[in-house]
């Protein structure tokens, strides 16, 4: 199953996605809505190209948006960073949420060091905490791409991550969510990022140090995790900030975030 959120006349409406279309299902609600039910359900009406849809957001109003930093053994090298011997928590806020082909807007008087973050993103689907490793994989909804943005400048300046990575529009995340049937072994998936057509990030999900079972099952002996929570589950090497020179996002850029039997993501850059 492929399901995404998105708007007709207004109105924010579920799909299922099949043959590069969505169709609209007999479905009253948000995505958490449907989380939390998992109902039967019947497509109604015409087919829509998915050129066409205009997509909302993966999930919109989640409890918690989690980011996992340093999770991927060729991140920690470019960065000259140690391997953390637990997750790296840190939040982002559901303000920060976009959907496929919106823009990232930001101040260039607040922030001009916004960088990319392709990430697989995973949704839960139901409420645990202090779940066993054995059991988490039964807790996953689906997943879907996201693009951890990032102002470098805020982030590091700072001294703590939260406010450079969670200004508004910086949470791409879409377009759709993939259930895990589709996705068996969601350790072993491409993962890469396109800058304006250049290929920036290229790796693969089996190099994240803290895998999937490890990763949830930690998070819920830390706080409960409720169906809808959003878990970015880190990025590759090749983001911006640790090119020589360090490349940005600026105004007019297109950023494309793309894993392997999941979707890909694709948003487009204005500055206020």
């Amino acid at each position: 199953m492929k399901i995404a959120q998105f708007y007709s006349n207004q109105r924010l409406c579920l799909g299922e996605i099949e043959n590069n279309a969505l169709r609209e299902i007999d479905f009253q609600g948000e995505m958490i809505d449907f989380i939390k039910s998992i109902p039967s359900y019947q497509p109604i009406g015409e087919t829509i190209p998915l050129e066409e849809v205009r997509f909302a957001p993966a999930v919109t109003n989640p409890s918690k948006i989690i980011g996992i930093g340093l999770n991927y053994m060729d991140h920690i090298r470019e960065s000259n960073g140690e391997v953390p011997k637990t997750p790296l928590v840190f939040a982002k806020f559901p303000n920060s949420l976009i959907a496929h082909n919106e823009q990232i807007t930001w101040d260039p008087g607040l922030t001009n060091q916004v960088d990319f973050e392709a990430e697989l993103a995973v949704i839960i689907g139901k409420t645990i905490h202090t779940c066993p490793e054995n059991k988490v994989m039964e807790s996953i909804f689906g997943y879907t791409c996201a693009n951890d943005v990032s102002a470098r400048d805020l982030q590091f300046g700072d001294g703590q991550w939260v406010r450079g990575k969670t200004l508004d529009t910086f949470c791409p995340l879409g377009p759709w969510i993939v259930s895990p049937d589709e996705i068996p072994e969601p350790h072993s998936l491409h993962i890469k990022s396109w800058l304006n057509g250049q290929i920036m990030q290229d790796s693969n999900t089996s190099s994240m140090i803290f895998k999937l079972p490890q990763l949830i099952s930690f998070l819920s002996k830390n706080f409960t995790l409720i169906p809808g929570d959003v878990i970015l589950t880190g990025t590759p090497h090749g983001v911006g900030t640790f090119q020589n020179p360090s490349v940005y996002m600026k105004d007019g850029d297109e950023i494309v975030v793309e894993i392997e039997k999941v979707g890909l993501l694709r948003n487009f850059c204005k500055t206020s």
